[in-house]
């Protein structure tokens, strides 16, 4: 099975399947995606959507963002739904260049666990609840996409170090996202030189910050984003087979 699903228009399509987990269980593939913009589909990257069958479309992104760049076309073939986690939008293009990039991120990951804590409860039981292979997303699927990706992971079973790898496979898209955004900009000046960028430490900074204030990441879902342990449960019961990759 391939990670990444290739389209000519979206640059960031990755199937979450074939991670192992520490109690020797497997994800499973084609039952969780994560992706940038499905805005973009279109000719045969619709045709190729479609192909997979994905039923359930969880739209991370601010309405006002749905408005200007469009969401999964035809959305009455889908279980779509809109939960935006981010509450403080920023434009990272104008990230003043002489900020520790990365901790400036990390910074901005940490409002979102705490702003956004009632969506992310609510994006996490779509997953473990709603019906047939699910896709998260949102703008480059990156940074929101990022987190809830690292947060199921994790809950899951699967290990630190596979978590971070997972996150900076966003890097093999940086130049594609760079070079959508100066299309789209033309005139105005790209500040920021980790535009684009999803490095590991940016997620390790993320989940040591909810480790030192909540104990572990387990404790962030359970004490801070309320999640049942009939989500867990079914989440994991839906996400792990016994299977080999």
């Amino acid at each position: 099975m391939k990670r990444h699903v290739e389209f000519e228009r979206l640059h960031n399509f990755r199937d979450l399947g074939g991670y192992r987990t520490s109690d020797g269980r497997t994800v499973p593939w084609q039952a969780l995606y994560r992706s940038d913009s499905l805005g973009k589909l279109q000719g045969a990257d619709w045709e190729r959507f479609l192909g997979l069958g994905i039923r359930t479309v969880i739209d991370l992104r601010y309405p006002w963002e749905i408005e200007a760049k469009g969401r999964v076309p035809e959305p009455e073939r889908f279980h779509y739904v809109n939960l935006s986690i981010e509450h403080r939008p920023y434009d990272q293009a104008e990230i003043d260049p002489e900020l520790d990039p990365w901790r400036y991120l990390a910074d901005r990951f940490a409002e979102v666990t705490e702003d956004g804590a009632e969506e992310i409860r609510q994006v996490l039981e779509q997953i473990a609840h709603a019906p047939g292979p699910v896709l998260f997303h949102c703008t480059s699927g990156k940074d929101r996409t990022g987190l809830i990706g690292a947060l199921v992971l994790t809950l899951l079973g699967v290990d630190r170090e596979t978590v971070l790898t997972d996150f900076a496979l966003t890097e093999l898209a940086t130049e594609r996202l760079i070079a959508d955004w100066k299309a789209a900009n033309p005139g105005r000046e790209l500040r920021w030189p980790g535009y684009g960028r999803a490095p590991a430490a940016v997620m390790g900074l993320v989940l040591a910050d909810l480790e030192a204030k909540y104990g572990s990441v387990d404790g962030y879902l359970e004490n801070r984003v309320k999640l049942s342990d009939d989500t867990v449960g079914a989440l994991r019961a839906r996400l792990l087979t016994d299977g080999s990759d």
